[in-house]
């Protein structure tokens, strides 16, 4: 029966532990960059979600298409509607693994260099991209931002060719989170 207690007990350190290694945001930003000599195309999201299992490295990513704000109404509107078929794809994720994620120690403040890689899905393609990400462990909270280009074609999104010419072929991605410490 002492066996049975102690096993539980634990078992249940254990899963306390692994569950404490989980960081979570509802408020990541994402937002996108493109600048032709024509058109220069900016968007943010303030919404994203994002998990973070520290043990492990694993780590995702969720952003609503629609969530992306635009200085001008109608390029929002075009960017949902023949760009991005937002209706059609909703979401877009990504789903990685920081390689070297045994250099973050989220006890301890400072900023770490680490490596990214992982599948990014947009538009209903998925693509595997790799990326530099800089974690900044500040009282308990990781900062996590990343900088990364895509090309639109990768992603099967056609741009007419009556506007071929104002919206650039590579777009610059920024990620801005601060994650904390997921409360089950």
């Amino acid at each position: 029966m002492k066996n049975l207690v102690l096993l539980l007990i634990l078992t249940t350190a254990f899963l306390t532990n692994v569950e404490a290694q989980k960081y979570f945001t509802k408020t990541g930003v994402i937002s996108f960059h493109s600048d032709t000599p024509i058109e220069k195309i900016e968007a943010q999201n303030k919404s994203s979600n994002c998990v973070l299992d520290i043990a492990s490295g694993k780590l995702e990513f969720a952003v609503l298409i629609k969530g992306f704000q635009f200085e001008k109404a109608l390029m929002q509107e075009h960017f949902n509607e023949n760009y991005m078929e937002s209706n059609k794809f909703p979401k877009a994720t990504f789903k990685g693994q920081i390689d070297n994620y045994s250099k973050i120690d989220p006890a301890k403040n400072g900023k770490t260099t680490v490596k990214v890689s992982g599948d990014l899905t947009i538009h209903g393609v998925t693509k595997k991209i790799t990326t530099d990400a800089v974690i900044n462990v500040v009282n308990g909270k990781i900062d996590a931002d990343a900088q990364f280009s895509i090309l639109v074609a990768d992603y099967n999104i056609t741009i007419p060719a009556l506007v071929k010419d104002q919206i650039a072929k590579s777009v610059k991605v920024k990620v801005d989170a601060t994650l904390d410490l997921l409360k089950q």
